[in-house]
């Protein structure tokens, strides 16, 4: 009689054991699939970082130029000598329509599709805002507040986009200036 109980025992510890393991095979199973999910989900917050670092670049890269003219022409108690010449105006001009021309050109990287429009809106606003730099700066008294409103308007735009993914919103300007 007790090997028989002793018998019984067994098998019922044996069921319960398979039916156990079983179980935490499915769950190890799921959390794998969802691992392996996740793992092609694009992260968007990183994307936007990459994003915003890739523009500034991108800007820096043309952009001497026209930052040496505004560094020059809003210094305080500029000597005549320090303020900036018609050459100078006529770099930065070029500078700026090489810094719109490179913005009409971005590519949105296809990991943030999702934000697509709303990035390219702001790339435009920027696009727009330097090209405006390159007019004014073809007179003789350029005047940028035409052209730094349209920025600002560019910078809320993308500013939205990064709250949206409840990222601060970046500055641009003090990226590129």
């Amino acid at each position: 009689m007790k090997k028989f109980l002793l018998l019984v025992s067994a098998l019922t510890m044996a069921i319960a054991l398979a039916a156990c393991s079983s179980n935490d095979e499915t769950k190890t199973d799921k959390k794998e699939a969802t691992k392996e999910s996740s793992a092609t989900k694009v992260d968007v917050k990183k994307e936007l970082v990459r994003f915003y670092m890739d523009l500034g670049n991108k800007i820096n890269a043309k952009d001497a130029d026209l930052n040496a003219y505004v560094a020059k022409a809003t210094k305080e108690d500029a000597k005549p000598e320090e303020l900036p010449t018609a050459e100078d105006r006529a770099k930065a001009s070029a500078s700026a329509a090489a810094v719109a021309e490179e913005l009409n050109n971005y590519q949105i990287p296809s990991t943030l599709n999702d934000k697509k429009a709303d990035l390219e809106a702001a790339i435009k606003d920027f696009a727009t805002s330097y090209q405006a730099k390159a007019d004014e700066l073809k007179k003789d008294a350029p005047n940028f507040d035409a052209a730094n409103a349209t920025f600002t308007q560019g910078e809320e735009k993308l500013g939205k986009v990064y709250e949206s993914e409840k990222l601060l919103a970046p500055s641009v300007d003090k990226q590129v200036n």
